[in-house]
Order: C-alpha cells, then structure tokens, then sequence
C-alpha cells in the first residue's frame, strides 16, 4: 500500500512535467469536457432529483412533534443537500462513471501498446494522456455538483408540496431561513478535491495495467474502489479542518 501511494505521487509529478503546447491540451481538455460534463448530465439530475424527495420524505417522516414548524423540514433537505448529498454521493456515482471510463480507456491504449507508440514519439504520455482528464474534471464536476444541488432541492420542493407534506411558502421560507453562505464554499472545496482525486486515481490505475483484456476489467475496478475510498477519507478530513469547531 506505502509502495502504491508512493508510486500514485511520483506519477503526479510526471504529469506535470514536460507538456505540450496549450493548443495540443485545450482540444484534447474540450473532449474530455464533452465526455465528462454532457456524458453525466442526465445520471447526475436524475439521481439528485430522487435524493431530494427522499430526504424530504424521510425528514418530514422524524418530525414527529407538532412543535416543530413544517419549515424545518426544508432546512434540513437544503443542509443534507448542500453539504454532504451533493459533492459526497455524486462523487461516487461520478467515480463508478467518469473514473472506470477513464481507467478502462487507459488500460486498453496500454495493453494495445499505444502509450509506447506515443514514448517512442518522444512524448511525455501521461502528461498528454492524464493531465487533460484532471483538467475536464476539476472544470465540470463542480458544475455538476451545483446542478446536483438545484436539482435535489428541486426534487424535494415538488415531493413535499404534490403531497402535502410542506406548504410551498413554508418551503421556500426553509431554505431561505438561518441560510450559511459557507456551505456553498465548502461544497464546491468538496467537488475541487474530489474531482482531482477520482481523475488523477482512475488515469493512475489505468495507466499502469499489465497483461490483457481481464486486467483492463480489473484495473477499472480497482479504479473505482480506491477512489470511492479516497473520496470518503478525503470528505472526512476537509470536515474536520473547515468545519470542526
């Protein structure tokens, strides 16, 4: 595992060192965009859609005293959402897409021998290959996450009002009420590290395949698991250093 992590930094270094020219990365950094921002649009507002009228249902479901105001229940949705449901859950999803795509399309150039053709070119290929995936990601996945955001309060606006769980203006008066600008700031801290880590993971995985097709299989795999690991240590530790009193 130390040999692993030690290995995982010095293929960082090497993605920054020795790169092409702007115009080489700001094509490449435009598909990888394309890939991954339009290619999860749909997965993303659907899956946040449904979290937000979960929550509402669920939270409404514990308010089991009648002294407390229905405009609770929105407050609630708007901190689960903001904070943890948006930048943490996505990210797996996020992981399980974006990261087995990049690790798989990696392995294969590998075992197809493709990132030597590019070496023997006299091109750095983990810098060419890798850095304009963490690039595209550290670029749209915040973007997600915001549309996550809208979309699961969205979603828990329409499940608590079509069914009379919260009045639409106890709602919006909910989200409205004690309202903490930083949440916003520490979601997005979120979705920068949590991009970094899944991109950078899933080409490191990816790059370094052996052997054949069951190996590409593998290392998507491995890709997934370590990065959906990474992301709940690295959710925990930025917890405890931004919001930590």
């Amino acid at each position: 595992m130390i040999r692993d992590i030690g290995q995982y930094f010095i293929f960082l270094r090497q993605v920054f060192i020795n790169r092409e020219t702007f115009i080489t990365y700001y094509k490449l950094v435009l598909e990888e965009c394309v890939s991954i921002g339009i290619g999860s649009l749909f997965l993303v507002a659907l899956v946040s859609t449904f979290m937000g009228a979960v929550t509402t249902v669920q939270t409404a479901f514990n308010m089991v005293s009648s002294f407390i105001p229905d405009y609770v229940i929105s407050q609630v949705v708007r901190e689960m959402i903001v904070l943890e449901l948006a930048p943490t859950i996505i990210a797996v999803i996020y992981a399980g897409k974006v990261g087995s795509s990049m690790a798989s399309g990696l392995g294969t150039m590998r075992i197809t021998e493709q990132i030597d053709a590019l070496e023997v070119m006299g091109i750095n290929s983990i810098s060419y290959l890798v850095l304009p995936k963490i690039i595209a990601s550290l670029m749209m996945y915040p973007m997600l996450v915001i549309i996550a955001g809208v979309c699961g309060i969205l979603g828990g606006y329409l499940a608590g009002t079509l069914t009379g769980i919260v009045s639409p203006n106890d709602f919006v008066y909910g989200l409205r009420s004690s309202y903490n600008e930083f949440t916003i700031t520490f979601a997005l801290i979120k979705s920068f590290v949590f991009a970094f880590l899944v991109a950078s993971i899933s080409s490191y995985k990816g790059y370094n395949t052996k052997g054949g097709a069951l190996e590409v299989g593998i290392s998507s795999t491995q890709a997934v698991t370590t990065s959906v690991i990474a992301v709940l240590i690295a959710d925990y530790l930025l917890a405890q250093l931004l919001l930590a009193q």
